[in-house]
């Protein structure tokens, strides 16, 4: 997963460097690459704009979108996510844009990080679609639970080590993301980058954090068969910050734009299932992710279940009444 989040330590302790990492690692039982800010959702393909603020407004649709996952059941401190977002378009002298708000949280081990952002997209017709450039500017909070800190009794750790946070530790950080959306009748395309800052929050004089960039492509399509009930609508996600990279293809088969089922391979990680319905102005999703790692020998998979509304704005004149003044009757 991308976003690995590093300690830093000054002064007199980066000589403990090794001991405490080793510590830290053990108390969150997760290795490093796991450690993240962004956070895994296998239905990818249903929150776009959550890795992309380019992919806001992009129809005449105001979207609210909630998202939960459970993520390697079973296992101590697996990570847990909540996500909840909205988008909308408007018209701003004769022009498109489409404005949003994301704000998600996931605990994994004693780590805690909150993200809240607001996004803004500017629109321009090209080649029978659309093209988005979009602005993503938020706040990075992250807490880290000192007090649940497990230090072993050994000739090799010493529990009044000052060089390892045995307190609650919070802080908070400026973070921004960019990034570039096409969406066209039959396919869409995104390249983006989040965390573009390399948010650095220090906790106090010991202790900091600092997130890499990452960097997404997201694609997909629809379709359509000579039976006109079906559509086959796949997808591609790519996230790397160049010292980890993870890609998940997906293809769903939709049924009278109603029932729709799908599965998708997150390479060397998992192989999910999902399946879900849309009705009307919602749409409701679940998948479960089983392990082709060797996380299957600590854990029995992970859940995530996505709910979405949707509700047309009229952005037209039709229905607006116009009167003369009477005074000019």
């Amino acid at each position: 997963m991308p976003a690995p989040v590093r300690f830093v330590f000054r002064g007199a302790f980066i000589m403990r460097i090794k001991k405490i990492i080793s510590l830290f690692l053990l108390s969150l039982g997760l290795v490093e690459a796991r450690a993240q800010v962004d956070a895994q959702f296998s239905q990818y393909w249903a929150l776009p704009n959550y890795y992309n603020a380019g992919a806001i407004g992009l129809d005449e649709k105001m979207h609210i979108r909630a998202s939960s996952r459970q993520q390697w059941v079973g296992m101590p401190g697996a990570p847990k996510t909540f996500l909840v977002s909205a988008d909308m378009p408007f018209r701003l002298f004769k022009q498109n844009h489409g404005v949003g708000l994301s704000m998600a949280n996931e605990t994994l081990g004693l780590y805690s990080n909150m993200t809240i952002a607001l996004q803004y997209a500017y629109k321009v017709q090209l080649w029978q679609g659309q093209l988005s450039l979009g602005l993503q500017l938020g706040l990075l909070d992250q807490r880290f639970d000192g007090t649940e800190v497990y230090i072993p009794e050994s000739d090799y750790h010493n529990s009044s080590d000052d060089g390892i946070p045995q307190t609650e530790l919070q802080g908070m950080a400026f973070d921004m993301g960019f990034g570039v959306y096409y969406s066209h009748k039959y396919f869409y395309a995104g390249l983006s980058s989040t965390h573009l800052t390399q948010p650095v929050i220090t906790f106090d004089e010991k202790y900091e954090t600092y997130t890499n960039r990452s960097y997404y492509f997201i694609a997909g399509g629809n379709i359509p068969f000579k039976n006109a009930l079906y559509e086959l609508q796949p997808s591609l996600l790519l996230k790397t910050t160049f010292q980890f990279t993870q890609a998940e293809l997906t293809a769903r088969l939709r049924y009278n734009k109603f029932l729709w089922g799908g599965l998708s391979y997150r390479w060397k990680d998992a192989l999910v299932i999902m399946i879900g319905a849309d009705y009307k102005n919602f749409i409701l999703g679940y998948s479960y992710d089983y392990p082709v790692s060797a996380i299957i020998k600590a854990s029995s998979g992970s859940h995530e279940v996505f709910l979405g509304y949707s509700l047309k704005m009229d952005f037209s004149n039709k229905n607006k009444n116009k009167h003369k003044s009477i005074r000019i009757l």
